[in-house]
């Protein structure tokens, strides 16, 4: 008998970030659901919506796009409660990457808001997928975090 040898899928990659921004709720769910405003964000060259969402432009069912330059997003909102919960999928991308999950979280306290954001996925690059997404997680988590202190600070912390 002949047997293949296959190497185990990349296991996948977790990126999870918080972050307590001093303003309310609702001007920060605005600001993070807002497609057309992430082309301020420091990093990200282009954002368009793809196709408008079945409760609002930016809800449930929306199909966006967002540029980094060489490396691009399109993305579905997979989950839209305003202002507590937005989750999306990544259906395409470059580089190719697997997603399982993304979901950005946000609860109001006696402080503000605390966001959550977490993404899990895994490069689908034969060989060399696995050890590129250690360097993607931390990018990922750079650019999140990036986001979000730019919406604490654009809110007027």
């Amino acid at each position: 008998m002949e047997s293949t040898a296959s190497s185990p899928p990349t296991p996948m990659t977790t990126i999870l970030v918080r972050r307590m921004i001093p303003a309310p709720i609702d001007a920060v769910f605005a600001l993070l659901s807002d497609h057309a405003g992430y082309s301020a964000f420091k990093g990200i060259k282009d954002a368009r919506l793809l196709k408008a969402g079945s409760d609002s432009p930016n809800g449930l069912g929306a199909v966006r796009r967002i540029g980094l330059g060489a490396v691009w997003f399109e993305e579905e909102i997979t989950a839209f409660d305003p202002p507590h919960r937005m989750d999306y999928k990544i259906l395409r991308s470059r580089p190719p990457i697997e997603h399982q999950l993304g979901s950005i979280r946000l609860q109001e306290t006696a402080q503000g808001t605390e966001v959550t954001w977490t993404s899990m996925f895994r490069i689908r690059i034969p060989l060399i997928g696995r050890w590129m997404s250690g360097p993607a997680a931390r990018a990922g988590e750079k650019a999140f975090d990036g986001m979000l202190k730019a919406i604490d600070e654009r809110l007027g912390r």
